[in-house]
């Protein structure tokens, strides 16, 4: 006897390589995941490379499938979608916010569709009913070769040790140039490196300026000094009492990411907050010694 197929099949542009999935197509597809859940109806996901743990739409048999849903984007009468329906004919195809490239009176392939947007209707789209995750927000700071400090610079291994790091870690990474002529990432002004530096919950650099203007907003750094022995960043930092600073003759891995994950921490962020607080202190009483000393000489 036949048994009848039961399970769903839940697609989209993350189910084929090389063809641009978007963290709001895989937000969709957990919204409708989710919905899906709920009905107890079983449900596997196709998922295709860089995306794992789901299954290849072209291997599964489509006789284990009553339905297709296919969530979120685009959707015409071409490929690879002419090939999914030809594959799983005997499937009922389930569009759920869908942008249609075709109006449905022309080209109507579905049971039960939801568009995001066709020629006749629109909807939100479903990315918005998510529970948006959250990653700490991490700036990467790198300073440029430094000729002066010649066979004593180790800025590569630094740099290539920071890349390992973060690509162990669950964070959201984010490339900041504070240099003004040459700038790699598009900063034109102070303002702008200032306020860039100021959205992060960490940084990571090899730049003194880069713990400098992160720490003077409160937010925590981890100030890998790039030179053998130690040069202006971890002098710096022992002047301002920052105690997250690594030589880079001592710097590997598991010590980044303690320092790290410190950084992270609530009472980084407090002791960051102390820190600026007892160097403008400090800066203040510079003030009056250079303007006692330049009131002696320009009279």
């Amino acid at each position: 006897m036949r048994v009848t197929p039961s399970r769903a099949l839940l697609m989209g542009w993350f189910s084929f390589e090389g063809m641009g999935a978007t963290a709001g197509d895989i937000l969709a597809r957990d919204v409708v995941g989710q919905w899906i859940a709920r009905t107890g109806i079983p449900t596997d996901v196709a998922l295709a490379p860089p995306f794992v743990g789901g299954v290849d739409w072209r291997v599964v048999s489509p006789a284990d499938y009553a339905a297709i849903v296919f969530v979120c984007g685009p959707f015409g009468n071409g490929w690879p979608i002419t090939d999914v329906l030809d594959r799983f004919a005997h499937c009922a195809l389930f569009g759920m916010g869908l942008s249609l490239l075709q109006p449905l009176e022309e080209w109507n392939p579905f049971a039960f569709v939801i568009v995001r947007d066709s020629s006749s209707e629109s909807n939100p789209d479903l990315s918005i009913g998510a529970d948006l995750p959250r990653a700490p927000v991490v700036g990467v700071i790198k300073v440029h070769k430094q000729s002066e400090y010649g066979a004593r610079g180790m800025h590569s291994r630094a740099h290539a040790l920071i890349d390992e790091l973060l690509m162990e870690r669950k964070v959201a990474r984010v490339a900041i140039d504070t240099r003004l002529e040459e700038n790699e990432v598009g900063l034109r002004s102070v303002p702008e490196v200032v306020s860039v530096i100021g959205k992060m919950d960490a940084v990571v650099t090899t730049r003194l300026h880069g713990a400098v203007l992160a720490l003077a907003q409160g937010i925590p750094a981890l100030a890998i000094d790039p030179i053998d022995g130690g040069a202006k960043v971890s002098s710096q930092m022992k002047t301002i009492d920052w105690p997250c600073v690594v030589h880079i003759e001592h710097a590997n891995l598991p010590t980044l990411e303690e320092a790290l994950a410190y950084c992270l921490s609530d009472d980084a962020k407090l002791r960051a907050r102390e820190c600026t607080s007892r160097a403008r202190r400090r800066i203040a009483r510079l003030e009056s010694d250079f303007i006692t000393g330049l009131r002696s000489i320009v009279t």
